[in-house]
């Protein structure tokens, strides 16, 4: 009800606009032309003309108006009315003049149109330029003119496109108060951008803070690289600066029909920080892979899952599966997936991977072409309290939709898989391992394609370290850390789930893509990070102690085992693990056991278990 109320009321302000400007061009256009003529005879206007500037009027207002709406010059938002609506309302008022002039040219020998000043044409299309143009600008026009009194005294980082567009949109906000850009680029040095000048380089930042006093920065570089954004956030800290916000990466704003407004201002956030190049896709075959093809998204109610279901919507498929046993969760993607997407179809399913039969009828009614498998439980030290849980849910989940993806002839199945299941050390990882080496035995036995995708970290997944973290900073500390010296692999949602989706296009069948992951980052490191960006100082506002390693912990994750090499593929950020092949009948064999340990809850006889197939397991 709430939402439908908000877009009644949108509905109804952009109804509102469309009247009041019509109305405004309407009266203006008729005010015009008799200025014009009050113009051309000095206040003193013969009566003959009459019949002449109704004629006028009324064309004018048969031609100009629709010309005007076909320049989209009545959808355009108050707030951020730019240079592109007066270049188009420059174009819109010469093609009414040309049109009217060419009817007055066909019908001068009609008396409607015979015998009057050419003159004041011309007049009439300045005046109507005038007062169109006043009444779209003239709310920007009156911000610019009040725009100094009680607001944040703002810094831009980036002369280029991104801060020039930044400009003139905070320019109109209560919030903000643009004072000046400062940019590497030497050419910049200097320079007036809409009146504002250029300071200096990103290093000067401490010095334009306290000579302009300063109270806000936002870092307008989409296309920069992380060192050039970490220094101006390290300038900024270093100026005393607790407010920074950031655009968004380019891909995320410009696709060359979006323009960078206030409303994308992104608050600064640790993947910002992280050291990464940008991801280079081959969207042909990841389009040839996903469009109009029916997909099953596993786990759709966790992080990987919702922003798999987020980035596949993109491709267009015929028919979307969200499934999770988080009835909430899935309630919430649904609901954002039909309002993002509302021409794909998506089906919500409430379902566990542990109900076999619940499965086999979901793929006899919908018969999915895609699967990707994200449901598994991750949480580290509860798995190691309940072996038999992980047992459970990560190989036999992953076994009973990998036997039911195979029996409806799917043509791949791309496992969600870990760097914890190289040389485990947990339960957890140990698991996702088997689930790994189940793929690799089920993709020989018909054309289902079975693909697996092993990546560390993602930052900001629900139970992961940084939402701990800023919890723990929010109640003012301590953070806590497990070690000193710990250190892992961390991806950016999106990212990684770009290249899952990437992973799976490419994927012939029995490969372990190994997604790169960048440098390991100290978790000491991450949670100074995250104090600063809090506006906080490591230590002095925010204590930092240790706590010990936890059940199942490593100080160092690896995305190989010893006896593991890699190949690289035709995507320099994916490489191919090469694995050793998996002998079926001794699978089989560890699955029975496991089956009947895990239902007796024999966690001992588990671990015993598992140390059997996976030879590199060594539980802490």
């Amino acid at each position: 009800m709430i939402d439908m109320s908000k877009e009644f009321l949108m509905e109804k302000r952009s109804l509102l606009r469309l009247v009041f400007f019509l109305f405004s061009d309407a009266i203006f256009i008729a005010v015009s032309v008799l200025l014009a003529y009050a113009v051309r005879f000095e206040l003193n206007i013969p009566s003959q003309y009459d019949t002449n500037i109704l004629g006028i009027i009324v064309l004018a207002l048969v031609v100009t108006i629709p010309i005007i709406y076909l320049f989209k010059l009545y959808n355009f938002t108050w707030l951020y009315v730019s240079t592109e609506e007066l270049v188009s309302l420059i174009k819109a008022i010469v093609l009414s003049f040309l049109m009217i002039a060419a009817v007055f040219f066909v019908l001068k020998d009609q008396p409607v149109f015979s015998g009057f000043p050419r003159s004041t044409l011309f007049i009439s299309y300045f005046f109507i330029f005038i007062f169109s143009g006043l009444t779209r600008f003239s709310k920007r026009i009156y911000l610019q003119l009040n725009k100094k009194g009680g607001k944040e005294r703002t810094l831009i980082v980036g002369a280029g496109r991104a801060g020039e567009q930044i400009l003139r949109n905070i320019s109109n906000s209560i919030i903000y108060n643009p004072v000046g850009f400062v940019d590497d680029d030497p050419s910049k040095r200097g320079i007036l951008i809409h009146g504002l000048r250029v300071f200096g380089k990103i290093e000067d930042i401490v010095g334009v803070v306290k000579k302009e006093r300063i109270e806000g920065i936002i870092i307008a570089l989409p296309s920069a690289g992380t060192e050039i954004i970490k220094q101006a956030v390290e300038e900024g800290r270093k100026a005393g600066i607790k407010k920074i916000k950031i655009v968004p990466a380019m891909e995320d704003v410009i696709s060359g029909k979006n323009r960078i407004r206030m409303d994308m201002l992104q608050d600064l956030e640790m993947g910002n920080l992280l050291k990464r190049e940008p991801i280079i896709l081959d969207k042909e075959l990841i389009e040839d892979f996903l469009v109009g093809k029916k997909i099953l998204i596993t786990g759709a109610a966790g992080s990987i899952g919702s922003e798999l279901c987020q980035q596949v919507a993109k491709f267009r498929p015929s028919l979307l599966l969200v499934l999770d046993q988080d009835e909430t969760g899935v309630f919430n993607i649904s609901g954002d997936l039909n309002e993002s997407f509302p021409d794909i179809k998506v089906v919500s399913l409430i379902a566990d991977i542990q109900d076999k039969d619940k499965l086999e009828k979901i793929f006899s009614q919908y018969a999915p072409n895609i699967v990707f498998h994200a449901a598994a439980y991750k949480h580290v030290p509860l798995m190691e309290e309940f072996p038999e849980e992980a047992i459970k849910n990560n190989v036999f989940g992953t076994l009973n939709l990998a036997q039911v993806s195979l029996a409806n002839k799917a043509d791949k199945f791309v496992f969600i898989s870990t760097d914890k299941a190289v040389n485990p050390t947990s339960v957890m990882g140990a698991t996702t391992r088997i689930g790994e080496m189940i793929c690799q035995v089920f993709n020989q036995k018909n054309s289902t394609k079975f693909i697996s995708v092993r990546f560390g970290n993602v930052l900001g997944s629900r139970g992961s370290v940084i939402p701990i973290f800023r919890e723990q900073i929010k109640r003012g500390g301590p953070v806590k850390i497990t070690h000193s010296e710990m250190k892992r692999y961390f991806m950016i949602t999106s990212e990684a789930c770009l290249l899952v989706m990437q992973s799976g296009a490419m994927g012939q069948g029995g490969e372990v893509f190994v997604l790169d992951m960048g440098d390991p980052v100290r978790i000491m490191d991450l949670a100074k990070d995250l104090i600063k960006l809090a506006g906080l100082e490591p230590d002095k506002d925010i204590p930092i102690i240790f706590s010990g390693s936890r059940p199942g912990e490593k100080l160092f994750e690896e995305l190989l085992t010893a006896e593991e090499g890699t190949v690289s593929t035709v995507n320099k950020k994916i490489f191919m693990a090469k694995l050793s092949r998996v002998e079926e009948n001794k699978l089989n064999e560890v699955l029975d056991k496991l089956g009947e340990s895990a239902k007796m809850g024999n966690k001992r006889e588990i671990i015993e278990i598992l140390r059997t197939i996976i030879k590199t397991y060594k539980p802490n």
